[in-house]
């Protein structure tokens, strides 16, 4: 009996080192894993804030052959906003005073919002 007690602690001694030499190695995947599904840091060159440019974003600009932004995207939201130009008109049909997102040609109506979604109907 005691060449049994003595296989299963040589068993445990010897499982101690392995499951010790298989930790780091389980604790190295998931990070791994992680920065697979969070993709690269990069830093915004607006504010200089960093934010994460994601596996799928990467995988997605690489479909369409887009570069890799440059900006967060709060600071590529605000960019975009204050890249529109909205105009005041009045509404070709009630009158009123609007603003669209655009600059009237004059060749054609505009209308407000609620003129515009009847004349579509």
């Amino acid at each position: 009996m005691s060449d049994d007690q003595t296989t299963p602690a040589d068993d445990d001694s010897a499982a101690t080192p392995a499951d010790d030499a298989a930790a780091p190695a389980e604790e190295q995947k998931p990070e791994a894993a992680d920065e697979a599904e969070e993709g690269k840091s990069l830093t915004c060159e607006e504010c200089g804030k960093d934010f994460v440019f994601t596996q799928g974003e990467q995988e997605f600009y690489e479909e369409k052959g887009f570069t890799p932004p440059k900006r967060c995207k709060e600071c590529r939201a605000a960019k975009k906003a204050a890249g529109r130009q909205f105009t005041k008109v009045t509404c070709a049909g009630c009158g009123k005073e609007t603003e669209v997102p655009f600059v009237p040609s004059g060749d054609r109506p505009v209308y407000c919002r609620e003129c515009f979604e009847a004349n579509k109907n």
